[in-house]
């Protein structure tokens, strides 16, 4: 392939969208891939801008181009794929932008606004032969992969219920998120909702072969009343802070119940409006074995001690995925303990093999929808709504995993 494909002399050539805190570490992390060459970045803050030039030169590599807006970075022919880290709201605008222009998508995670926007990935996907991978990184941590390949070697028996979640106290983010030029308090103040659903959903769905011979059929969600962040922010940033008397429309504590088609049940929760401790809340549940990520605690039937908790440290090293097995020897790379660097790879992979990556249009378009789907049903009160398919039938099938190192 010539260089006006995206492709020069053995590299593969991105460009980045959205350059705050995310955008920048996302960066960073492709800067140290030597088969990567980042040509151009866009963001509309010129400081931003900035930042990503600076972060280049300090790698040893060449600055990219500069654009205050995304339109301008998709017109060029020398771009194999981009990452986006804009605001939630605006992943889907541009993945389809950015498809319709022939570009490999990697898009960060968030909750989609409506269920439009999904068909809209979708269709805009198939339409243009382009694929679209959501980069929820996850799935693949350490102990999600972990997991992953306890469940497809039949530790667990056969699954039944799991649970999941964001459980993170973001009270200093989300109040000074005006001053900050961070979009999370727009939906705090506006939607109430699971806004955040992919970090505990997106490991679970791939245990559970989501669009895969097994699908998302009911969603139900309940919501809190409203109190942390208001408090927090009238006692650190003072009563007349807009965080202080404005009422966020968030519930601190959302939790979302789904119901699978395979007959499994899972639980979400959104609790970042209050103090806690850092916990995804995980749990995998079947019919031989039990695993809690709080206490990192695992029970095998007929191996462990009757009705007693094991350590899941001797399981995670005996079951470690190949692909962690490979990385601790490398070297884990910076990045929420290396999972970014791997999730980033996955995309690097699939545009320089042309394939279609791990975590696919339709398994963006399902975990995104938890939102929408969240917010509609704490309007009914908590009544269940139906989980669209957005496969079109395809999810009847049992497709395999793909047998690649990065393949979930």
């Amino acid at each position: 392939m010539d260089g006006s494909s995206g492709m020069s002399q053995g590299k593969i050539r991105l460009g980045v969208i959205g350059l705050g805190h995310r955008g920048l570490s996302l960066l960073g992390l492709l800067l140290g891939m030597e088969d990567v060459e980042i040509v151009a970045v866009a963001d509309p803050h010129e400081d931003y801008r900035a930042r990503a030039t600076q972060a280049a030169q300090n790698a040893g590599r060449q600055s990219p181009s500069t654009y205050s807006g995304h339109k301008e970075l998709l017109g060029r022919e020398d771009i194999a794929g981009v990452i986006i880290a804009t605001s939630w709201t605006s992943h889907t605008e541009i993945a389809i932008a950015a498809m319709k222009a022939g570009k490999y998508v990697g898009s960060e995670v968030g909750g989609a606004s409506s269920i439009e926007e999904c068909w809209q990935l979708i269709r805009t996907s198939e339409e243009t032969g382009i694929p679209c991978m959501l980069l929820e990184n996850c799935c693949y941590g350490r102990e999600e992969m972990a997991l992953l390949n306890m469940v497809r070697q039949g530790v667990f028996g056969e699954l039944i219920h799991c649970q999941g979640g964001y459980q993170h106290d973001l009270r200093d983010e989300v109040a000074a998120g005006i001053e900050n030029r961070h979009y999370r308090i727009h939906n705090y103040l506006k939607r109430n909702g699971d806004v955040y659903p992919t970090h505990g959903l997106g490991p679970l769905a791939k245990c559970l072969n989501i669009n895969r011979g097994n699908r998302f059929v009911s969603l139900a969600s309940m919501a809190s009343k409203s109190r942390g962040i208001s408090l927090w922010a009238a006692e650190h940033l003072g009563p007349d802070h807009l965080a202080a008397r404005t009422p966020m429309a968030l519930g601190d504590v959302v939790t979302t119940m789904i119901t699978c088609a395979g007959g499994e049940t899972i639980v979400l929760t959104h609790d970042t409006s209050l103090p806690r401790p850092y916990s995804r809340g995980g749990r995998v549940q079947g019919t031989r074995a039990i695993w809690m990520e709080d206490g990192a605690l695992m029970h095998v039937e007929g191996e462990s001690p009757p009705h007693k908790w094991e350590s899941f440290e001797p399981y995670m090293e005996r079951y470690e995925h190949p692909l962690w097995k490979r990385y601790k020897e490398e070297g884990v790379r910076e990045g929420h303990g290396g999972m970014d660097y791997l999730c980033l790879r996955a995309f690097v992979e699939s545009v320089a093999g042309q394939t279609e990556p791990p975590i696919d249009v339709y398994d963006m378009a399902a975990w995104m929808a938890v939102t929408v789907l969240s917010e509609q049903s704490v309007q009914l009160g908590g009544s269940a709504v139906s989980f669209p398919d957005f496969t079109g039938g395809k999810w009847i099938y049992d497709r395999q995993p793909g047998t690649g190192l990065y393949d979930l």
